[in-house]
């Protein structure tokens, strides 16, 4: 039976907790659940623990379970923990190390996978601190199920409400379905767009945002992989610890940081946009308009990686490509597969630019069957998140079949 601990911080929303301990206790989920000092100014250990069938835990200096190292006992045994609802305050706590109370200790000492849901005013879910306490704690793989916009406790409406329960169940259920898929497996990514520069301050780039990288990165590292990413100009939060996060900003940058990580690697995604050409002769000063009135480029091409890695001597074993078209989606994803020696290529539609920085994308996977046929899945619309679930099932059943 699958443990779940479940803390509870100070914000109205705690009593839709309630409801979320109910439904993992239909699911057969043993639950252990720590309700803070100002939490219980809303619900008391008693009801919480007659939902549970546990004992509600709530002091640190409890001298039973103190005795027993109750505060580490409650960091290991349990496979997930969940805080819900996760306050401002709790945030920036935990975000900083502090560990003044029963459950930031437990946070602190604890080696398992968290997922929070915050809930707060909007204009304390926006603050710069608590947007720089969420980056923090992303970084360090904490899952953030973000706030919706709706009516507030304080009377306010905007961003702050506490995500659905459903939706926080559901997290819950398909990170205990995937973790340890990958245990110890070697994974590289490359994601977020490349720059090539004109001169000194211009550059060629594209719209890429580097989601769809983010997206498997998380979901790869839920699985226990050991992800590196070599991110390309991405603006966003990427859930690795920065030592396993490579910055580049040009086609050529990626190509040598690509060859120097190669080594070991079980499973290459080739996912950032990398630009075809470069500019032959980039100028190191401005080039002013004043001293020329008609700019000519002369452009050469780039090192294409995907087919670097796909036709490598150490290549690894499993490549999966990524591809953008603008039309023959599918006839353009397997001349790619073949020949850059992919064993999966992805296919987005770019539907004229509109996948870029959103969280929907169109995509047709073709996959290498090792005939003159390929497999061919049309995913039509669906979530960059969900997308990347497909393609950890799909690298499970490649590594182990």
């Amino acid at each position: 039976m699958k443990k779940i601990l479940v803390i509870i911080t100070g914000s109205v929303a705690c009593y839709k907790t309630l409801d979320l301990i109910r439904l993992l206790r239909k699911k057969n989920y043993q639950v252990n659940c720590i309700l803070t000092k100002s939490a219980s100014e809303f619900i008391s250990p008693l009801l919480v623990s007659s939902l549970s069938s546990t004992p509600t835990y709530h002091h640190l200096f409890a001298l039973d379970d103190e005795v027993k190292m109750g505060h580490i006992k409650l960091a290991r045994e349990n496979d997930l923990i969940v805080i819900a609802p996760a306050s401002a305050d709790f945030i920036a706590k935990i975000a900083h190390g502090n560990a003044d109370d029963l459950a930031s200790c437990v946070v602190l000492a604890s080696d398992k996978k968290i997922i929070l849901a915050p809930a707060m005013n909007e204009k304390m879910w926006l603050n710069e601190v608590t947007q720089q306490n969420l980056e923090k704690l992303n970084e360090l793989g904490i899952e953030i199920i973000e706030p919706e916009n709706d009516l507030l406790a304080c009377g306010e409406v905007g961003i702050g409400k506490m995500a659905n329960i459903e939706k926080i169940f559901d997290e819950i259920e398909n990170f205990l379905a995937i973790e340890n898929l990958l245990s110890g497996k070697k994974i590289l990514i490359t994601a977020g767009s490349t720059r090539e520069m004109i001169d000194s301050v211009r550059f060629i780039g594209n719209n890429s945002s580097g989601k769809q990288g983010i997206a498997l990165a998380k979901i790869l590292k839920q699985a226990n992989a050991q992800v590196t990413m070599i991110a390309g100009n991405i603006n966003l939060p990427i859930p690795l610890e920065s030592t396993n996060i490579k910055r580049v900003v040009n086609a050529q940058e990626m190509f040598e940081v690509v060859k120097e990580n190669l080594e070991g690697i079980d499973v290459f995604i080739g996912c950032a946009a990398v630009a075809d050409f470069k500019v032959k002769n980039p100028s190191y000063d401005k080039i002013k308009k004043n001293i020329i009135k008609n700019l000519a480029l002369e452009f050469e091409l780039n090192p294409d990686i995907l087919e670097f890695v796909g036709n490598s001597p150490n290549r690894p074993k499993m490549v999966i490509g990524f591809c953008a078209e603008s039309h023959d989606l599918v006839v353009n994803a397997q001349d790619k597969l073949i020949k850059k020696n992919c064993d999966l290529l992805i296919a987005n539609d770019i539907e004229q630019g509109t996948i870029f920085g959103s969280e929907l994308t169109k995509a047709v996977i073709v996959e290498r069957n090792f005939s003159i046929s390929s497999k061919i899945v049309d995913l039509g619309r669906v979530s960059k998140k969900d997308l990347a679930i497909v393609i950890l099932h799909k690298i499970k059943d490649f590594l182990f079949k």
